[in-house]
């Protein structure tokens, strides 16, 4: 008996060998019929090869694909039939192509997808009913497609979902109600939606509803126009309650006016700092209103036009040897705009009569004494760094402490990266970003050299402030010791080195973990303060370590740069700069002179080489990262 059941055995062994061998067969074919369906890089593929686990983008487990990842390819076409015969595929990502026409039925095979991410393409149609049958998805980005008819209540079976994009497609109709209580991400913005927002969405921000014709919570109020209709009058009470308000009303807005008159008369004829440019906020136009009574008075009890402490006249200090062209005086004249409000204080565009523009920071809750603080400010007074933003003059007195830097006109590297991405937008390249990233970088080695205890202390994108040519400047620089630690905002943690507990005392270890997380933001388009970067939670550094450490590296970065070639080893060689500087341990991490000398010499590569953009691909619009 024990020949038959040893044949027993090998038969049972060889059928299981050919069955997988045949399963894995049937996944190359699948993504064969892929290869020849759409155009792009993906014709790397070596096809002569039986096993196509080694293929660019493709991942196996147990002789079966479990993920196919080809973000920002050049994939032209329609997903054919047949992608469904991937039963064992657990993520597929195919975001930031050309792709268009409807999604494949067959991929309704698929045994346990998790996640799809099929943003930044042109699929057109409704979306798929038997997606809501793919029951074990955690994510499901459409965003960015040309996806139209309704919002199907069927999302409502996919219990496990934790993101959910649909943001920037063509949907119309109402929002369904959504009772999914694992949601993390959610966003249906600039569509053709309408009616009023679900109850249980109605936690969610603006953001996530915004370019729709949506009402209620959390954006306006819907108009209650059916509760109006059933009143066939209004009672007299009403009637009264309106004449009544409409006169209150009328007499505050004359009183306004008569105000306003009376002040605009008062200003002729004083020197008070005048407040004009375009409209803001409100909160900006509070903002305003302080740096008006701020730099006209000085301090609470001198009079107008005078600047004056307790310790007598103050007037502007200057650094340097440059020609004064501007005093006091000229700012209490000068219109003034609010820029921003930081970790320090509140800054301000002043534009002088000249036709020069500066740029005023009041500085916020100093905590050293007068003595101490000219000898920091004087130090800082003396640094000469063509990416460093100068130092003109300071201002100080018992109730303000002003500091006059060189205005620049294009903004911050914050502003540039996470403003408005729609098709306006210029995409930001690869060559700005790295040159971006060589000019911060000289700046802080540069501050380094003054001193082993000299930092930058405050290093983020917002105070990466641009030239016209897009050359960084470096600004808010070693202000840290001067603010009190209860000042700094939770916003900077993100950038914030996990060992450091002071923010007075940053050190210049910490810098360069502040530096690193700042070469994340420029790779990924990502803002390093974003609440949820992936199903666990983690802030920037370390989802970056984790998708590296899956290799998947590709996943990590913005899609701008994916929509350029021949950058992907440039790119990942910043990446793993920035990872370096990133690490947990100071000591692990380099020199700020370390990494300045391999930035440099990666983008004089870089320039070498002259990387131009992809013809390939469509800028008719932008996607980010999900």
């Amino acid at each position: 008996m024990k020949p038959p059941k040893l044949i027993s055995l090998l038969v049972c062994w060889l059928g299981v060998f050919l069955t997988a061998n045949s399963d894995l067969a049937s996944d190359r074919e699948a993504l064969l019929a892929l290869r020849t369906a759409v155009r792009g890089r993906i014709m790397g593929w070596n096809v002569t090869e039986t096993n196509p686990c080694s293929w660019l983008g493709v991942k196996c487990e147990s002789d079966r694909v479990t993920e196919l990842r080809l973000p920002g390819r050049a994939l032209v076409g329609k997903l054919p039939p047949g992608l469904g015969n991937l039963t064992q595929l657990l993520s597929l990502s195919l975001r930031v192509n050309a792709l268009s026409g409807p999604l494949p039925n067959d991929l309704v095979n698929l045994v346990n997808p998790q996640k799809l991410y099929l943003q930044g393409n042109s699929f057109s149609g409704p979306i798929p009913e038997f997606l809501f049958k793919l029951k074990n998805l955690t994510r499901l980005n459409l965003d960015k497609n040309k996806f139209s008819g309704e919002i199907s209540p069927g999302f409502n079976n996919l219990t496990s979902l934790v993101s959910l994009h649909l943001e920037e497609n063509e949907l119309t109709g109402s929002i369904p109600e959504l009772g999914l209580s694992s949601l993390g991400q959610f966003n249906v913005s600039f569509n053709q939606l309408n009616g009023s927002v679900p109850a249980k969405l109605s936690g969610w921000p603006k953001n996530a509803f915004e370019g729709n014709l949506l009402c209620g919570k959390p954006l306006k109020p819907c108009n209650e126009t059916e509760s109006a209709g059933k009143k066939n009058k209004l009672a007299g009470g009403a009637i009264a309650g309106i004449v009544i308000g409409s006169i209150i009303g009328l007499l505050v807005i004359v009183a306004i006016v008569i105000f306003l008159c009376k002040r605009k008369k008062n200003g002729e004829n004083g020197t008070n700092f005048v407040v004009t440019g375009k409209p803001q906020e409100a909160e900006t136009a509070r903002g305003r209103a302080v740096m008006d009574r701020s730099l006209s008075t000085g301090s609470s009890s001198a009079p107008k036009g005078n600047v004056k402490s307790a310790g007598g006249s103050k007037s502007l200090v200057f650094f340097g040897d440059a020609v004064r062209v501007f005093d006091l005086e000229d700012l209490l004249r000068a219109s003034a705009e609010v820029l921003g409000k930081g970790t320090f204080g509140t800054t301000y565009k002043a534009a002088l009569d000249e036709g020069v523009s500066m740029a005023v920071k009041r500085l916020k809750e100093v905590a050293v004494s007068e003595k101490e603080f000219k000898e920091k400010i004087e130090e800082i007074g003396k640094m000469d760094h063509v990416n460093l933003v100068p130092l003109r003059a300071y201002y100080y007195s018992r109730d303000e402490k002003l500091l006059v830097y060189d205005y620049m006109p294009m903004g911050s590297l914050s502003a540039l990266l996470h403003g408005a991405r729609g098709s306006g937008r210029t995409p930001l390249i690869w060559e700005t970003r790295s040159g971006i990233a060589v000019g911060a970088a000289r700046a802080i080695t540069y501050l380094h050299s003054q001193g082993p205890t000299t930092s930058h202390g405050n290093i983020k994108s917002s105070n990466i402030l641009l030239t016209r040519s897009y050359e960084a400047c470096v600004s808010d620089f070693c202000l840290a010791h001067l603010a009190s630690p209860t000042s700094t905002p939770n916003r900077i943690s993100g950038y914030r080195a996990p060992e450091l507990t002071d923010t007075s005392k940053v050190t210049q270890k910490a810098d360069v973990y502040s530096f690193g997380v700042l070469l994340l933001e420029l790779l990924t388009g990502k803002p390093p303060t974003q609440a949820i970067m992936n199903d666990e939670g983690l802030d920037l550094p370390r989802w970056v370590h984790s998708v590296v450490r899956e290799e998947w590296t590709a996943e990590v970065f913005d899609s701008e740069l994916l929509r350029y070639q021949n950058v992907e080893e440039d790119m990942v060689q910043l990446l793993q700069i920035a990872l370096e500087c990133t690490v947990t341990y100071p000591d692990s991490r380099p020199s700020m002179g370390e990494v300045t000398s391999r930035i440099q010499e990666l983008y004089s590569s870089s320039l070498q080489h002259g990387h131009d953009p992809n013809p390939d691909i469509s800028h008719d619009g932008d996607d980010g990262l999900s």
